[in-house]
């Protein structure tokens, strides 16, 4: 059809226009800023904040198929996938990002949000539960970087953990170069050569989940995000010591950047936590498992309690 008009008299209907996809819904920041957000799934709502730290939220996905059980409301932080630049670009520091967590809650109408951070997102899940501990209902802390609490990782940690991969292919150059970051004397050629430590599998599908995290970071973000007066890890510790929500921590068996010891630690911070360790799993453990990821955190979501390390 070349979209013509037919004489009046066969006038036919004309055919619906092309499907186009539903606008991406967006909010605005007490800043001003205006911040996006992505809704996919079915279930009661869970807010998920990325990690990077600064990075697109694109890369959580579905979470390993957590979409059936749950709406992921997946918060583009500022400057990253559809939310907008600040004019302040000193407001990427984490503590600053609180109050766009808050504006997206009071967005969706919650009057408690349940929330799950991966990675650097911890660090803002924590600092939000600080300040707003009546307004978090389950809070699911996914391989959480540690800097907002102030845990400490030693180079033994990490290296210990490492060590359950000696019989990787990748193994040798791999540890060498975790070594030489650990001690201090990294060259830029060693972060990439660590990162097989961060999947449980280093396959094509690692390696283009990899590159794609090098394209959706904002990196003069990342750089401001734990800036000086980001953090106060004894005033957040005190607050989290006392906040009423059921906590999951959700560790890798593999995962050389929250080792267990240390995510056992974080889990003793609140009142009402678990901790579950999850074998077999890197970083990304729903990349990894994602049977074991999903059981976990939905039963977990469901009920607060009685989660078995899968």
């Amino acid at each position: 059809m070349d979209g013509t008009d037919t004489p009046a008299d066969i006038r036919l209907p004309r055919p619906p226009p092309p499907a186009t996809l539903a606008p991406m819904p967006t909010f605005t920041a007490p800043d001003g800023t205006t911040l996006a957000y992505h809704a996919t799934g079915d279930g009661p709502p869970l807010v998920c904040l990325p990690g990077g730290p600064m990075q697109d939220s694109v890369y959580l996905g579905d979470l390993g198929g957590l979409t059936a059980h749950r709406t992921l409301i997946r918060l583009d932080l500022r400057g990253t996938g559809g939310s907008a630049v600040p004019r302040d670009t000193a407001s990427y520091r984490c503590d600053r990002q609180v109050a766009d967590v808050e504006a997206l809650r009071e967005e969706l109408g919650l009057e408690r949000l349940d929330l799950l951070a991966h990675s650097a997102g911890a660090n803002l899940a924590a600092l939000y539960t600080a300040r707003h501990p009546d307004r978090v209902g389950r809070l699911a802390l996914i391989t959480p970087s540690v800097f907002a609490v102030g845990l400490d990782i030693s180079a033994e940690d990490r290296l210990e953990t490492a060590r359950l991969r000696r019989d990787e292919p990748w193994f040798a150059p791999a540890y060498a170069s975790l070594e030489a970051i650990t001690a201090g004397r990294a060259t830029a050629g060693d972060w990439d050569a660590v990162a097989p430590f961060w999947f449980a599998r280093w396959d094509d599908e690692a390696r283009a989940f990899r590159a794609a995290e090098q394209r959706q970071r904002n990196d003069e973000a990342a750089a401001r995000y734990a800036s000086d007066g980001a953090f106060d890890p004894h005033l957040t510790r005190s607050a989290l010591a006392t906040a009423p929500s059921p906590v999951l921590v959700l560790a890798g068996e593999y995962d050389v950047a929250g080792p267990v010891r240390v995510m056992k630690e974080y889990a003793g911070l609140f009142p009402s936590a678990e901790l579950v360790v999850q074998s077999g799993a890197g970083h990304f453990p729903w990349l990894d498992v994602r049977e074991r990821f999903v059981t976990a955190v939905v039963a977990f979501l469901d009920d607060g309690g009685g989660v078995s390390s899968p």
